[in-house]
């Protein structure tokens, strides 16, 4: 009997990264997304199947969690569904810092809890969660979209221990920068006059010369999700590795301000 994922967020990029290469390694996969009626490649693939899901809403994520439940058992449950947003706070709408905060964290806390009883039952299971090397460490302009992957690590890390009282487990993967289309479909900003050089030299100032491939990072969560271990994260791509690095070279503070002049100083 084969393996079974379920991946939120599979539409594109890292998701559908994922599902394409669970597929390939025999899994059975279910693909969700918002609109699966407009997927046109993962529908051609066997042994995937697409289910409609607003992680944000919580009687649809009810409802798709027992419609995927139905087709079979399921053993990993990939928590992928977020987006960026990027730009002052101040000059942040509400209505996008509630989006944020409900897409990238409340809505993963929503498909783990509507999973959580059918794993207890089977005492076994394992969820894994898309977090961020900026769910570690903080770039300029991100505070919002920082406030949840952070989020996502700190609740993980607590929710670690109670899982594992039930046979379940928790893991985490930290991707740095992927090289999709990230920026285009699922990143949404806000500007502001006073802010507007410093953020643009932001943009200016960051290099996406390392940054992974989808189907890189979707081999760290094959990995995750097959290695066996007892651990809970896993730091994805060259780029997070060395951010990392530099973080605990550095120490807090010291690292603090070596970001503010790597993102922030003028370019000559």
């Amino acid at each position: 009997m084969s393996n079974t994922i379920f991946i939120t967020g599979a539409s594109s990029g890292l998701g559908k990264a994922t599902a394409k290469l669970f597929q390939q390694k025999g899994w059975r996969v279910i693909a969700t997304m918002r609109h699966p009626e407009k997927e046109t490649e993962l529908n051609q693939l066997d042994n995937i199947t697409l289910l409609q899901l607003d992680v944000t809403d919580i009687p649809n994520v009810k409802a798709t969690v027992a419609k995927a439940l139905s087709t079979g058992h399921i053993d990993v449950v990939f928590n992928n569904a977020g987006y960026g947003l990027s730009g002052p706070l101040e000059s942040t709408s509400a209505e996008q810092i509630l989006r944020q905060i409900n897409t990238n964290l409340l809505g993963t806390i929503w498909v783990t809890q509507a999973f959580i009883p059918y794993f207890r039952e089977r005492r076994k299971g394992l969820f894994i969660t898309t977090t961020s090397v900026g769910g570690l460490v903080a770039f300029p302009f991100s505070s919002l979209y920082h406030a949840t992957k952070w989020g996502l690590e700190g609740w993980s890390e607590g929710l670690y221990y109670e899982l594992k009282s039930i046979g379940v487990g928790i893991k985490t993967v930290a991707p740095g920068g992927i090289q999709t289309d990230f920026l285009s479909r699922s990143f949404d900003t806000s500007s502001h006059p006073a802010y507007d050089e410093l953020f643009s030299r932001f943009f200016s100032n960051a290099d996406g010369a390392l940054f992974s491939t989808a189907a890189q990072i979707a081999e760290v969560v094959y990995e995750a999700a097959t290695d066996g271990k007892e651990q809970l994260r896993y730091i994805a791509g060259e780029d997070a590795k060395g951010i990392m690095a530099q973080r605990e070279q550095l120490g807090n503070e010291g690292f603090r301000q070596f970001m503010e002049t790597a993102f922030l100083k003028k370019n000559s």
